[in-house]
């Protein structure tokens, strides 16, 4: 038994890992092992993914081959403390009996903890930020909890992806015409918040209890080419090609509850916000991401709930006050009010780019922006050709040729590059090894030992996994830190069974996800990194894995 079953521990402080060298021919049942602890206390190891396997004893299972290794968090540890580990191994025909080992392990050395570094903390204190906030959601009482969120929810409100919701609402206010009051225009603009928060609080609730897929699905090409017809059209009624109302016999009925104005239907401003929380719900952030973890962990779906409602509420806020303060903001009657939504027409025409960039490359992605920001110019130079002659007319029409000069250069360069730009992108660009199973993440994994090892989690949805590429790893500091690692990529965008396995194997909620593997092939426990990172925060992160 112990030469099929090798079991060798190693304590390093108050990180202890046990290793079980397995015979050729032999394997280890993942749901055989436990661990259990005498005069001491550490937190619940978790185990590596196994390998699918069926045979006689019981049926299908996972299993270990040639090794596993179990890395055991230790929280206190007493007089002649000791751990015990039970489990199970099988050879073809035979299936060895349960085995107990019994390990001796040494005392926590009081300095040694605050003095480790930050990779080797013990995971009861969490290192990523979504983990600590995870932690602090079951720690800390229902409100702080809720109060926390909704302030880091705050801080999220100017990020990209809620700016598509700007267009959105200022839109809506400004097709409710010159009649809408400060009271109206705080209503409108409540509702909508009420709704994003309503949606966004749902769809995160499914992700953490149904997996990614759900939230994959809701990025498949067809729902955002319609999200995008749909705003297309918005956009153009608001350029007066047509009024989008209610049936006349349902207007009759709905008035007296909504009291209706021209865009700016109750019923019809909930549906929209509603709209901009699918809009809004593929960017994973830190806050997202700990609301998420908890969720999926401890199952207590009212405050994972309540924190993603504050904290979608801490993104809406200043929506609501852009959408209270527009009712006084915008022109309250004559030409000038047709300018203002036409205007608004072009912020709109502005969200099915954001979201069709999700299923565009690069340069498609850009080029339309190009052509929104020409036809826009053309259209605010034709408007300024119309005013009376002045200074000031003169000097926005020679502004808006220059910037309509402008994109046609950009647009140029673009299309044609300069020779050598796209070898030398290509030289700059980080190369990373494709995988797409756990089998595969365990074959690079043996490959690199010895070396430290970065997997990416990408999709071509994920916004800020584009952030990523373009902003973080393309920097000339981060790739000089690649240069010493192994750097994998698993694109989940096709979110088919390799995929979901896969992320229902790492425990990955959203996307983007970095996670970090020693020389040994072991993840690092509580240096996940979720949503996105700028250069220097993300060299700070790399700083706490050495």
């Amino acid at each position: 038994m112990d030469q099929a079953f090798a079991l060798e521990s190693e304590q390093q402080g108050d990180r202890l890992l046990l290793r079980i060298r397995i015979a050729d021919g032999y394997y280890l049942y993942r749901h055989s092992i436990r661990v259990k602890g005498e005069n001491l206390a550490f937190d619940e190891p978790v185990l590596p993914p196994g390998t699918e396997h069926e045979d006689d004893f019981f049926g299908k299972s996972q299993v270990y081959y040639q090794e596993v290794q179990i890395p055991v968090a230790l929280t206190r540890v007493g007089d002649a403390a000791s751990l015990t580990l039970s489990y199970q191994g099988c050879t073809e025909g035979l299936c060895y009996p349960p085995t107990d080992k019994r390990i001796a392990v040494e005392p926590l050395a009081a300095p040694a903890r605050a003095e480790a570094p930050a990779s080797l903390q013990g995971t009861d204190v969490p290192g990523s930020q979504q983990d600590r906030l995870a932690a602090a959601l079951g720690s800390q009482g229902f409100w702080i909890s809720v109060a926390a969120f909704f302030a880091l929810g705050l801080g999220l409100a100017f990020t990209p992806c809620v700016f598509p919701m700007y267009p959105i609402l200022t839109g809506i206010i400004a097709g409710a015409g010159h009649r809408l009051s400060t009271r109206r225009a705080f209503l409108l603009s409540f509702v909508y918040v009420q709704g994003m928060a309503v949606t966004y609080t749902l769809l995160g609730l499914v992700v953490a209890s149904a997996g990614l897929q759900f939230q994959a699905a809701l990025q498949h090409p067809y729902v955002l080419i319609g999200l995008s017809v749909m705003f297309v059209l918005l956009a153009l009624s608001m350029f007066g090609l047509y009024t989008l109302q209610l049936p006349s016999s349902l207007q009759t009925r709905l008035s007296g509850f909504s009291n209706r104005q021209q865009g700016g239907s109750v019923a019809g401003v909930a549906i929209m916000g509603m709209i901009s929380g699918l809009v809004c719900s593929p960017c994973t952030t830190a806050p997202l991401s700990g609301a998420l973890i908890y969720v999926a962990q401890s199952g207590d779906l009212w405050l994972g709930g309540a924190a993603l409602y504050a904290l979608s509420l801490g993104m809406g806020l200043p929506l609501l006050l852009l959408g209270t303060s527009g009712g006084k903001l915008l022109p309250r009657a004559g030409a000038w009010m047709d300018v203002i939504k036409q205007l608004f027409g072009f912020a709109l025409l502005a969200v099915p780019i954001l979201l069709l960039s999700r299923l565009l490359s690069d340069l498609v992605a850009t080029l339309l922006w190009l052509g929104w920001g020409l036809v826009l110019c053309g259209y605010l130079y034709h408007h300024n050709q119309h005013r009376a002659h002045s200074v000031g007319k003169s000097l926005g029409g020679f502004v808006l040729l220059l910037a309509m000069m402008g994109l046609v250069v950009v647009g140029k360069d673009l299309l044609l590059p300069p020779e050598g730009a796209n070898a030398a992108a290509q030289t700059q660009a980080p190369r990373f090894i494709r995988i797409k199973t756990l089998d595969d993440l365990k074959v690079q994994l043996a490959a690199a030992r010895g070396k430290p090892v970065l997997l990416d989690l990408y999709a071509d949805w994920c916004v800020a996994c584009k952030e990523f590429e373009h902003k973080t790893f393309s920097d000339p500091d981060v790739q000089a830190r690649f240069s010493e690692m192994v750097l994998l990529q698993a694109d989940v965008t096709a979110n088919d069974d390799a995929d979901v396995d896969l992320l229902n194997g790492l425990n990955v909620l959203g996307l983007p996800t970095l996670i970090f593997f020693d020389r040994d092939g072991n993840e690092v426990n509580g240096q996940r990194v979720t949503g996105f990172m700028g250069p220097v925060e993300f060299l700070g992160q790399l700083d706490k894995l050495r």
